[in-house]
């Protein structure tokens, strides 16, 4: 479904354009991280000073990314997937949080449900958008411990594949170093 940049607002239009389409998921997304950077005080991140925790792996992570500046390659983005869609944005140093918890009811239950779904969620995205983006979130603040910064590790080669892999991420077995996959497959092949 797609909806011109001027129908929506125009942080949601960029959120639209990084995921590729409007759906009510970006909408969750979008509507979770403006609550969250206003709660805050923050801007969109150039480096690592705001940290975004997501539980779910959706849609509305896309517009997290999008609106938050946090990103998996720039490490301040951190991927729990518990299958929530809970949110959770932070300053670093302070470890200053804002949790957000979509409520398990998004839309009034008692409006009719259409037959068409492209009509359900064309309503379900305009009645997010009219309504306060608070309005659908448990929301929490709190100081929390961040996970570590972002860092640049040594590589080292697979002794079974012969890729290149980062060194805290290899493991040993039967005596040669070897990438997660490997040392799986050699695991898998040989149990102890």
């Amino acid at each position: 479904m797609k909806s011109s940049s001027s129908e929506i607002p125009e942080e949601l239009a960029k959120a639209v354009e990084f995921h590729g389409h409007l759906c009510p998921g970006v909408v969750i997304g979008y509507l979770a991280a403006t609550v969250a950077m206003e709660r805050l005080g923050a801007k969109r991140s150039e480096d690592e000073e705001l940290v975004a925790i997501v539980e779910n792996d959706s849609c509305a992570v896309d517009a997290v990314q999008a609106l938050t500046g946090c990103t998996l390659g720039k490490g301040n983005l951190f991927l729990r997937n518990y299958g929530k869609m809970v949110f959770t944005l932070a300053l670093r140093p302070s470890g200053q949080s804002v949790r957000l918890c979509l409520k398990p009811t998004t839309q009034a239950t008692d409006r009719p449900v259409p037959e068409d779904p492209d009509k359900l969620r064309q309503e379900k995205i305009q009645y997010m958008l009219s309504r306060p983006p608070s309005e659908f979130f448990s929301i929490r603040q709190e100081i929390i411990g961040l996970p570590e910064k972002a860092q640049i590790r040594r590589s080292a080669i697979c002794d079974i594949c012969g890729e290149s892999v980062m060194e805290t991420k290899t493991r040993t077995v039967s005596g040669v170093v070897a990438c997660i996959p490997c040392a799986r497959n050699a695991q898998m092949q040989n149990p102890e």
